[in-house]
């Protein structure tokens, strides 16, 4: 098989282009939050959340309904982290990572659905756009959150999480992506939320964010294709 040397660099150009945006989840000081939690991400950018304190999750959500998953008020599957146990991992080195790829420029609202974290304000935000609907602000998403009934995981139904779950050495950055295997804590609870340590495969066109494997895997396909 032969591939062009522009071709080749082509693939090689698409590898390198692609973000990874790390957010923390949590934080040693019993913070409930995510950091940060307004973020702009552009579509094809990997999100990865690395879970540093307690015992969250990360839940997508409709701005008009914070604490209640996507597929419950809307068509879209949307993205549920697991629960994930951070204590366990830390104490072998490692910190609890899930990450998802970017695939659409709309707004995106996410949550915790642990006890009442949502309502005290563990919400957050990729792409807000309030040039376009000045109400629809992360201030506003966590005003409607702080009055919600009750803060609620997807059912079994959900039918898994959407994203890659793994855990990583320890460390910390602007960017990078996860890497290694080993479970990823789950609440037995919740029968689609199980450890996990490659994708989960969802129909794109019912889902804002999908799972992917980092850039690094396109550049060992690229390396591949060039011994060919």
């Amino acid at each position: 098989m032969q591939f062009t040397t522009a071709t080749l660099f082509a693939l090689l150009g698409l590898a390198s282009a692609q973000k990874v945006h790390v957010v923390s989840v949590g934080a040693t000081n019993g913070t409930l939050s995510y950091f940060p939690d307004n973020m702009k991400a552009d579509v094809g950018d990997m999100i990865q959340f690395q879970f540093r304190a307690g015992n969250h999750s990360v839940v997508q959500s409709t701005f008009d309904n914070p604490c209640s998953p996507i597929n419950e008020h809307t068509n879209t599957t949307g993205i549920f982290s697991g629960y994930q146990l951070v204590s366990a991992s830390m104490s072998a080195g490692n910190i609890p990572t899930y990450t998802v790829m970017v695939s659409a420029k709309t707004p995106l609202w996410f949550y915790c659905s642990q006890g009442k974290h949502c309502q005290n304000g563990m919400v957050m935000v990729v792409n807000e756009n309030t040039a376009a609907n000045a109400t629809r602000s992360l201030a506003n998403f966590k005003a409607l959150a702080s009055k919600a009934t009750a803060n609620t995981s997807p059912s079994s139904a959900f039918g898994g999480s959407a994203g890659t779950n793994s855990t990583s050495g320890t460390g910390s950055g602007s960017s990078g992506s996860g890497s290694g295997s080993g479970s990823a804590g789950g609440d037995s609870t919740q029968t689609g939320s199980g450890t996990a340590t490659s994708d989960t495969a969802i129909p794109t066109a019912a889902a804002s964010m999908v799972g992917a494997s980092s850039s690094m895997g396109l550049l060992g396909l690229v390396a591949a294709l060039f011994m060919l």
